[in-house]
């Protein structure tokens, strides 16, 4: 019996309200097959959003705890909330040969490049600033401190977007969901083989 072949781990990142979801929703839409992982959060669930779907939400105490058990691949703080990616779903998949999307913040993005070399770097950039201040006001969920402090943290991580393998701009989702297919189908390729 054959291994089957080790699934390429995607890192996917861009600043807040760029687009992310949008892109990997257009991916999936597309017909690709891959395992989005599901980050931890302590923030509180938007309007719409469910357990268990884009994030897995907790407490503080129960987000500390992985913690200090180390049994996040990468975590992070941002805007005053932990983000986090659970190891062990990740680490499945990818044995199983499933290639493996984290949607993640840009500061946890490098803490993956550092723990997991293998691992391809995507930044999702926004067409302009402008446009990225529009798409965080559509949403409504923010307060006016809140979308200034996302602005000027999301113009300090575009500014680090050269330190990722490949960069991609959000405008039309199912042209940037093509340019990531391609991504994935090089990184693939790049695999060791068993």
């Amino acid at each position: 019996m054959t291994m089957p072949e080790r699934g390429a781990l995607i890192v996917f990142t861009g600043p807040s309200g760029v687009g992310k979801g949008t892109v990997l929703d257009a991916l999936e839409a597309s017909g690709a097959h891959f395992f989005r992982s599901v980050s931890a959060t302590t923030r509180a669930p938007r309007p719409g959003e469910e357990e268990r779907g884009a994030y897995h939400f907790m407490t503080v105490p129960e987000f500390e705890r992985l913690i200090a058990e180390d049994r996040l691949l990468e975590h992070a703080e941002y805007v005053g909330q932990y983000y986090g990616t659970p190891a062990a779903p990740v680490d499945e998949a990818l044995r199983e040969g499933t290639d493996v999307i984290l949607e993640i913040e840009v500061q946890g993005a490098l803490q993956v490049r550092k723990k997991r070399p293998d691992a391809v770097l995507v930044f999702l950039l926004p067409p302009s600033m402008e446009e990225l201040e529009r798409r965080l006001r559509k949403r409504g969920t923010e307060s006016e401190d809140k979308i200034r402090r996302r602005l000027e943290k999301a113009s300090a991580e575009c500014a680090m977007s050269d330190a990722f393998d490949y960069k991609i701009i959000s405008d039309v989702p199912e042209l940037s969901a093509a340019r990531l297919a391609e991504i994935i189908r090089a990184a693939r390729r790049s695999q060791p083989t068993n």
